[in-house]
């Protein structure tokens, strides 16, 4: 006989077995007969006397379950099975039951959850009532199985309920459930539950954490008593971010990770660099007096944007590399700079695995919810180019924004929501639990450390100065800051903790807090001495061989590279696996380079390029390269990865450049600028020896980058003495597209340009792009390089570079006019980019032998000496007309006007052609483009 009890049914099968057997009794219906059989042998008392069945539903397996105790003998059997089959469904709906309030504690637990330290509670959601499960007070002291959730096998209902609220509803709220992944789940559910979402700590950690806290608050009350007034931000209600940090880098160090990366914003970062970063609190205090002010004149930050960097070694003796990124008050744009600087880090030391390093990221809480750029740094997590193993989000949530509370400055629930969109768990606690505290940083560095993905943290303090320290919160606040001035500090609350544990005594304690305020004292005494020499924060490590500074201390490497190489380095990149097809539009292309590297062509912008992007690599050099279209290229140029046409697989002809030398990357990108370009400047920042690109779809989209421009790419030499190499490639031509692809706004980063702070060029030719490309690798001068590429003239006819021109040339800052005789020359037209072309035809066609056509390929550093060098062989006072596609008040006209004034190398009048001022940069009109060009060419030929 077939024994069915050994098939798995699901929890409504008792109800069926129910049905089934009354069919059985009456004769009617159908009934398998392997079930006849089995209720036979049940009637005869041929079977167990007990039969159990194992029943599971969709959230995960119930213990096996009695179904019914078949008779003895004697009496109905079918009466007696009916009766025990009944009290069986009503256990199993129990337990069904059960299961519904269970997962409903890990969904909604966190709601109940004590986050507050000003004590505000929320409502108790409706389904964490037993009640509402239909469970009864008699209920809550039966026993049921919880053997399916770890911990003992049975538990009362209350016990069960008490469980719960221990590990979802005490310092800790944990949001897990909105993850797919059920392993992910488990995994998280396991590791809270079986320890109640507590951490075991020694006294030894305890004591840590107190010594700690001690820093934090002592850091804090010394400069409030000190520096009276000034503005610090200070860290005062919410000091266990300290012990936090102190513990994760610990943990992280001990776990084998070698560098850790910090990105924050203001409040707590001069508490952070002092107490985590090891910055001197001398220097701090020194910054507060304010007492060399010749050091700064014209340059600078202030003292809560600085950054630093450090050497930690861990209690087991592991060594980890900390940078704390240096911050302006855009505050959450340095978030994808921070995980630049670490993929950068993890590339430079093949760490594939991204397991050793780690990156920490501390928001404030309306900054989270409010600044888009968080959500572009979320979603680069887990994409392959930006991947870092996973960030760490810490949220120091001060329920507060400058003035404006939770609910004038977001709409969701939490300010953490929006991570909801990671497949990440989202930790919420209480700020004035420290042990708490532990226990997430312990369980979200675990967590990141098995799935590779990020964790967000989110700590629930309070502000206690406001603001600043200059600021009045109760203005705006009254209720909330009259229960901050009632509150003890964090480190009162926890020793008055260890006190009742008696893990420490009032003595040990007021040791510590003694011993830390007269370091302190010491170190301002030292700070304010007349023979005090500031420590400058200078480039080291692999920055050693780079400098920056003014123009004049810049380095010309010879960018030329023998004929032998650009031909071998070309043909490679045309080579494609055997059984790969490329796109037939893309095999022409490939095709048409062999003939470049031949020599019968002559190299297009694109083949120019890709040669310039190969040598390099063939040099050893690292190339990254970036953008939303980086592979092949917006306009079609580059292809430098290629799809299979049947396939769809990709071959990337780079990586048939030397492998075992330099290394590249070149991937699409998400549509972001703003995150994107601040991950690729951070990456800069730790890779001087490579070249780093990025690439705008079209020119104008870096308007949305324009903070990254600012507040990082601009200006971080002079504010920070941070240097980088950074390539912007950015698109830029008038071709009657309209006013959203025309113009990169050359404007805006000439208003930017002083002090040699960046380089900016548009070259006209192919070989002035392979030279420039070149330079920027190869120097040791290290400046951004912002380039206006071309459009049109990746393929126009005339726009092309011989095989001589990379080997013998270099990128010259102005290219003069060889083909006019400078004594009959009546005016020189001095331009730059695509108009150069079409002046050129406009010449031909008018056979004006008697203008000059001078280019102007780099507008920072101005090339003066090269302008003067392309003049020099005409007459003085002949005029010079800068002629330009864009309008008045764009292009490079009001900087030239600003440098020149009515007159350019001391003996020319200058005068401009160019489009009437605009709001907009162009016109939408391809019709009305061309009626302007036409204008704007006659302009620049008319006879004077």
């Amino acid at each position: 006989m077939t024994n069915p009890s050994s098939r798995s049914i699901n929890s409504g099968s008792l109800s069926y077995l129910e049905d089934l057997y009354a069919q059985y009794v009456s004769g009617k219906g159908s009934v398998p007969q392997e079930w006849r059989d089995y209720f036979q042998s049940l009637q005869n008392g041929n079977g167990a006397s007990q039969t159990t069945l194992p029943l599971t539903n969709g959230n995960g397996p119930f213990p096996r379950r009695s179904i019914f105790n078949p008779p003895s003998g004697g009496g109905d059997a079918g009466a007696s099975f009916q009766t025990n089959a009944k009290q069986n469904h009503q256990i199993a709906s129990l337990q069904e039951r059960l299961d519904q309030l269970i997962r409903n504690y890990r969904v909604r637990g966190h709601i109940l959850a004590r986050l507050d330290p000003l004590g505000k509670k929320n409502d108790s959601p409706p389904e964490l009532d037993p009640a509402f499960y239909g469970f009864t007070e008699e209920d809550l002291d039966r026993e049921m199985s919880t053997s399916w959730v770890g911990g003992p096998s049975t538990r009362t209902l209350r016990g069960i309920i008490n469980w719960l609220k221990q590990t979802y509803c005490r310092s800790i709220g944990a949001q897990f459930m909105h993850i797919d992944s059920l392993t992910d789940r488990q995994w998280l559910q396991t590791r809270m539950e079986e320890t109640g979402n507590r951490i075991k700590l020694s006294r030894d950690e305890q004591v840590r954490i107190l010594s700690r806290l001690v820093d934090a608050v002592a850091f804090e009350e010394f400069i409030a008593k000190k520096f009276v007034g000034a503005k610090s931000f200070s860290l005062e209600g919410a000091e266990s971010l300290i012990p936090l940090l102190d513990m994760a880098i610990e943990k992280c160090g001990n776990d084998g990770a070698q560098e850790i990366v910090i990105g924050m914003a203001h409040r707590g970062r001069l508490n952070v660099l002092a107490n985590i970063m090891g910055k001197s609190p001398r220097q701090i205090f020194r910054e507060f007096d304010d007492k060399d002010p010749h050091l700064h004149l014209g340059r600078g930050d202030v003292k809560y944007h600085l950054g630093h960097s450090r050497d930690w070694i861990t209690t087991r003796g592991h060594k980890v590399h900390l940078s704390l990124c240096f911050n302006p008050s855009h505050l959450e744009y340095v978030n994808t700079v921070a995980l630049g600087r670490l993929r950068a880090k993890q590339d430079r030391f093949g760490d594939f695995e991204r397991q050793r390093g780690v990156c920490f990221l501390i928001h404030g809480d309306a900054a989270f919810a409010g600044e888009g750029v968080v959500q572009e740094t979320l979603n680069l997590s887990k994409l392959l180019g930006y991947r870092v193993g996973g960030a760490i989000h810490i949220v120091v949530n001060n329920q507060v924004g400058f003035t404006t509370p939770p609910n004038e400055a977001r709409s969701t629930v939490y300010a953490t929501d929006i991570a909801k969109m990671l497949q990440s768990p989202i930790l919420h606690v209480n700020g004035e639990d420290p042990e708490a505290v532990a226990q997430c940083i312990t369980l979200a560095l675990d967590f990141r450390r098995t799935f590779k993905r990020d964790v967000v943290i989110d700590m629930y303090c309070y502000r206690r100065r406001g603001h600043n320290e200059g600021d009045e919160p109760e203005f705006t606040q009254p209720l909330m800051y009259r229960k901050i001035k009632q509150r003890p500090s964090v480190y009162e609350g926890y020793l008055e903790h260890l006190l009742a544990l008696r893990g420490v005594t009032r003595e040990e304690a007021n040791e510590i807090f003694d011993r830390r305020r007269t370091v302190l004292e010491n170190e301002l005494a030292e700070a304010r001495r007349d023979d005090y020499i500031r420590c400058f924060d200078h480039l080291g490590g692999f920055w050693g061989n780079y400098h920056g500074g003014p123009v004049s201390e810049a380095d010309h490497p010879v960018t030329g590279v023998s004929a032998e190489r650009v031909a071998s380095v070309t043909r490679r990149m045309t080579e494609v696996p055997e059984g790969f097809v490329p796109h037939p539009k893309a095999e022409r292309i490939l095709a048409s380079r062999r003939e470049m590297a031949d020599g019968t062509r002559p190299f297009d912008w694109g083949g120019a390029e890709m040669a310039a992007f190969g040598t390099i690599l063939s040099e050893g050099r690292r190339l990254r390269i970036t953008g939303q279209d980086a592979r092949r290229g917006t306009f079609s140029h580059r292809h430098a990865v290629l799809v299979d046409y049947e396939h769809g697989k990709l071959h990337h002809l780079l990586k048939n450049i030397a492998p075992e030398k330099g290394q590249v990357n070149i991937y699409n990108s998400p549509l972001s600028e703003a995150g994107v370009l601040g991950f690729e400047y951070g990456y800069s920042l730790d890779c001087p020896e490579g070249l780093v690109i990025w690439e705008a779809q079209f020119g104008d989209f870096m308007n949305c980058a324009q903070v990254i421009i600012d507040q990082f790419i601009a200006s971080a030499e002079d504010k920070w003495d941070r240097l980088s190499g950074l390539v912007m490639l950015l698109p830029h031509g008038f071709e009657g597209q309209g006013p959203e692809h025309s113009s990169a706004r050359i404007e805006r980063f000439l208003m930017l340009a002083a002090e040699d702070n960046m380089q900016i060029a548009q070259p006209s030719t192919p070989a002035q792009h392979f030279h420039l490309l070149r330079r920027q690798a190869m120097r040791a001068w290290k400046k951004p390089l912002i380039v206006f590429t071309p459009k049109s003239l990746l393929r126009h006819p005339a726009c092309t570079a011989s095989m001589d021109d990379l080997v013998h040339g270099q990128f010259e800052p102005v290219i003069g006019d060889t083909l006019v005789d400078p004594r009959k020359t009546s005016r020189i037209l001095l331009c730059s980019g695509r108009v150069y072309y079409d002046l050129i035809e406009r010449r031909e066609q008018q056979g004006r032998n008697d203008i000059a056509i001078v280019r102007l390929e780099e507008f920072h550093p101005f090339p003066f000496s090269h302008l003067q060098a392309a003049l020099a062989p005409f007459e003085d006072h002949i005029p010079v007309v800068w002629v330009q596609d864009e309008p008045k008040n764009m292009g490079a006209w009001p900087y030239l006007r600003m440098n020149f004034g009515q007159t350019i190398a001391d003996r020319f009048v200058l005068h401009g052609v160019t489009r009437a001022a605009s709001a907009s940069p162009a016109t939408g009109s391809a019709r009305c483009h061309r009626l302007e060009q036409e204008a704007l060419l006659a302009e620049a030929f008319a006879e004077t």
